[in-house]
């Protein structure tokens, strides 16, 4: 698309982006690490203020054409005459299926546009323009929730951002519309990390790729960039999967939760944002620069960017075939800390898409529990299609993959409640090692039907294993038993609640004949 406005800076460095934000902006910190912190009004990506272009009945908050048209043109008006930043790049690495992307922001805001340029995978000379995001931080959208609005034309590839200062609305600006193409062309778009187990630890000699699926705030990032046997991360967020298994890739960088961070429980994502090339947003920073991950004055949900280049990691544009998934959970219940799904049962808990909301969703949803279907809010039509799309394409595939639940929150209660239990990240990267190694022993559930753990390598205590332990242990079996009855219930009654869901995937959920997925 060609607009007009009166001085354009087309993908301009890094030095050219700092030296921008400390002279125009407000509310800028230089860190302890030399590199800048943002503290934004916006603190979380705003799904109440999301529409899409629709004049008919859709299953997201719809905008019509004519009022879409109408905001496009305010926009372009207020832009017409201003000082932009171009950055163009692309979604994915060098390859046929990557996708050419641009982001046109005024120019008072250069650190998301310095947060853009380290995820995009920079322009060729065969770039081209196929998804644009137009993006307006001091024009609000007075009238709408938060006075902001994002409207998403997916048949122009067009994504307009008003209002918002924060930098995943241009990140996700973009993805969202990747999401549909990928879609099109047959194949799905995971909210899902990525990495790879190399072929020295694993059984059969070969490397591994690993998916982790889970809403934002549940630990896919922590997860993906572990470094379970000598793995290596691939990608933190977005990945695509095609007929036949192809996995594709689409950042060049990270886009980390930055509260609770340390260096002794994640040292590849402190390192990355502690980088002086790092860009971080939201994050608690004292006047002396001095940087507090666990301070949540302003929000729990601050983030940080960094290129993958300043970490070790996996290449972007070879990565081997899918063995193993792992559908994350943060649960606070009655969820073990794994479980491992039998084939029909996939699809259905990918639907489920169960967890408790974290800050990355806004307070609305921190603390409360949500299904999100395929822990995806970025999906842009009958959620039913996700489930039904990720069934056919695990069916097509000649070779095992391993399906598991991980549960990376609480067993028995919140935090306060006496003789709850942590699935802390050791035990995560312990039941993650055994999945791979296979050193799991597996005991069918009379409840749920699928797997759980009898045994995991490097984990005490059963009660992370099973659950009712724990409960009857405390003298709280009734209450375990209550709460397997009202999640059955709930979870058919949700599946049932999507017409375009295939039955045997509902069907699926607790399978009655034999169970357990084989083993990877």
């Amino acid at each position: 698309m060609r607009m007009t406005w009166s001085t354009q800076h087309t993908n301009p460095d890094q030095d050219w982006f700092r030296n921008q934000a400390l002279a125009v902006m407000p509310n800028l910190a230089q860190t302890q690490f030399n590199n800048l912190n943002y503290t934004a009004r916006i603190t979380s990506r705003l799904a109440s203020s999301t529409f899409f272009v629709s004049d008919v009945e859709i299953h997201q908050n719809r905008i019509s054409s004519v009022e879409a048209a109408d905001w496009a043109r305010r926009q372009d008006e207020h832009l017409r005459g201003s000082e932009v930043i171009v950055v163009e790049g692309f979604i994915g690495p060098p390859g046929p299926d990557r996708v050419g992307s641009r982001l046109v922001i005024e120019a008072t805001q250069p650190n998301i546009a310095a947060m853009q340029t380290q995820l995009y995978f920079p322009p060729d000379e065969s770039w081209s323009e196929d998804l644009t995001v137009i993006y307006t931080p001091t024009l609000k959208a007075e009238g709408k929730p938060n006075d902001c609005l994002i409207i998403v034309d997916l048949d122009r590839g067009i994504t307009r951002v008003f209002g918002s200062d924060y930098f995943g609305e241009s990140k996700m600006g973009g993805l969202r519309m990747w999401n549909h193409l990928i879609y099109q062309r047959g194949g799905l778009g995971l909210h899902a990390g990525l990495k790879v187990i190399p072929a020295s630890s694993t059984p059969d000699g070969e490397d591994h790729s690993v998916l982790i699926i889970g809403l934002s705030g549940t630990g896919k990032t922590t997860t993906t960039f572990a470094r379970h046997l000598d793995s290596l991360p691939v990608q933190d967020d977005f990945v695509g999967l095609l007929p036949g298994g192809k996995i594709l890739t689409t950042e060049n960088g990270c886009f980390a939760k930055t509260y609770g961070l340390s260096h002794d429980a994640e040292p590849t994502i402190f390192g990355g944002v502690a980088h002086p090339d790092a860009w971080l947003e939201n994050v608690h920073v004292e006047p002396d620069g001095a940087v507090d991950f666990f301070n949540a004055e302003h929000t729990r949900n601050g983030r940080g960017t960094f290129s993958l280049s300043k970490i070790d990691h996996h290449r972007l544009d070879s990565v081997p075939r899918l063995r193993h998934i792992l559908l994350l959970n943060r649960s606070e219940h009655i969820i073990p800390a794994v479980a491992r799904l039998d084939q029909e049962q996939v699809a259905a808990y990918f639907m489920l898409g169960e967890t408790t909301g974290t800050s990355a969703g806004g307070t609305a949803e921190r603390g409360k529990s949500l299904r999100v279907p395929g822990t995806n809010p970025f999906f842009f039509d009958d959620d039913a299609l996700q489930a039904n799309r990720l069934d056919d394409l695990l069916r097509s595939l000649d070779w095992e993959v391993g399906v598991y639940v991980l549960n990376t929150g609480r067993i028995g209660g919140k935090r306060e409640v006496e003789g709850s239990k942590k699935v802390d990240i050791p035990a995560t990267s312990a039941i993650v090692e055994g999945l791979v190694s296979g050193r799991i022993e597996w005991r069918s559930d009379d409840d749920f039907g699928y797997d759980r753990a009898v045994s995991v390598p490097g984990i005490g205590d059963p009660r992370l294993l099973d659950p009712r332990l724990l409960y009857r242990e405390l003298g709280r079996e009734s209450e375990y038993l209550s709460i397997v009855e009202t999640l059955k219930n709930e979870r058919a009654e949700y599946l049932a609640g999507y017409p375009g869901l295939r039955g045997e995937i509902v069907s699926g959920l607790y399978p009655s004949g034999a169970i357990g997925a084989a083993a990877p």
